[in-house]
């Protein structure tokens, strides 16, 4: 099916609904959302004075840029009769202001600061009254910070210098709306097991592992062949909380994947995949290898798609020899949910 899909068909089947899939409760996937941080949106799609609706963690939001150039997320209802600010708000200075009667909110303490009609603010809004959400910007994107208690980051966004760098590209965006379980997803980087009967090639090694606090990954070097005959490469792949993945490519063209990957609902997960390579391999003589790499992560993307998409969530999963150590990563990812 995937090899018939070009242009507009394949975006629009990355992105479009899945029909007829299980519910979030046959598939297991009533397990909550892990905390962390995770990717909104690139920072230049947001100008100063825009509002934006947003819908992450089963949650409607409301997010601004001020006139300070900051950027707020606050709950998108107003507490005086329930429209949605992320539709129609305005800023004003750095406040968002309600679209219905123009009840001013603050972002970082979540109080009405004013109420341009009325002499007087009701007792109930003059103190917190509505979520704020802890922001950041870092490697291009605007990060959001989830937790269920809110309780502050526990963590930090890892900064990335090949994201700002000058000599390297802007981001080649690709997208995705994946219909399944965020830590099936991550757990899919340790099956390896899966890589022949899903993506025909052989068993990937996993090369040297990496389990820190907050933080995974691993390194493999292996000869890869090019049009000059066989180099040395390496993969290195590395997280920070389930919502922050990089891999770096060395060899054949160096390249850097940022992977955006941020939960909407128990059953859906948003999907951005951001390439930037040396400008100077981009666009130089090895601009066709460098972007078949590009197409090649890609499609084994797509791949795993079609299967994250109506699989279920297995907590007492069967494993046997040769499926990697998902055991030991389950363990690890535990860390990320609140009991």
């Amino acid at each position: 099916m995937l090899e018939k899909l070009k242009g507009a068909d394949l975006t629009n089947w990355r992105t479009g609904p899945v029909e007829g899939r299980a519910s979030v409760a046959e598939r297991n996937l009533d397990i909550g959302f892990p905390f962390g941080w995770y990717a909104i949106d690139l920072s230049t799609s947001l100008a100063v004075g825009e509002v934006r609706p947003l819908r992450y963690f089963s949650q409607d939001l409301a997010m601004w840029r001020g006139e300070d150039g900051q950027v707020r997320i606050i709950d998108a209802y107003c507490k005086h009769l329930g429209a949605h600010m992320g539709h129609g708000g305005k800023v004003h200075g750095n406040l968002l202001e309600c679209p219905f009667h123009a009840w001013r909110y603050d972002g970082e303490e979540g109080i009405v600061k004013e109420i341009p009609y009325s002499k007087s603010i009701p007792p109930q809004v003059k103190r917190k009254c509505t979520r704020t959400w802890h922001v950041t910007e870092a490697n291009r994107f605007i990060w959001i910070w989830y937790h269920p208690e809110d309780a502050a980051p526990l963590f930090d966004v890892v900064h990335l210098p090949e994201a700002t760098d000058p000599e390297w590209t802007d981001y080649d965006v690709f997208e995705w709306n994946v219909y399944g379980s965020i830590q099936n997803m991550a757990e899919n980087g340790v099956d390896v097991a899966h890589f022949k009967y899903i993506h025909g090639t052989a068993n990937v090694p996993l090369g040297e592992l990496r389990w820190g606090d907050w933080g995974r990954g691993a390194t493999v070097k292996a000869k890869m062949g090019t049009p000059w005959g066989e180099v040395d490469g390496e993969i290195s792949y590395d997280t920070m909380g389930p919502g922050q993945s990089w891999t770096r490519f060395t060899g054949i063209s160096e390249t850097l994947l940022v992977a955006c990957i941020t939960p909407v609902e128990l059953d859906h997960v948003h999907v951005r995949f951001c390439f930037t390579q040396p400008k100077a391999q981009a666009e130089g003589e090895r601009a066709g290898l460098a972007r078949a790499i590009i197409r090649d992560i890609c499609k084994q993307f797509d791949q795993d798609k079609i299967i994250w998409d109506r699989q279920k969530f297995e907590p007492n999963a069967l494993i046997c020899e040769g499926d990697g150590p998902i055991a030991q990563f389950r363990k690890y990812y535990a860390r990320y949910y609140v009991a």
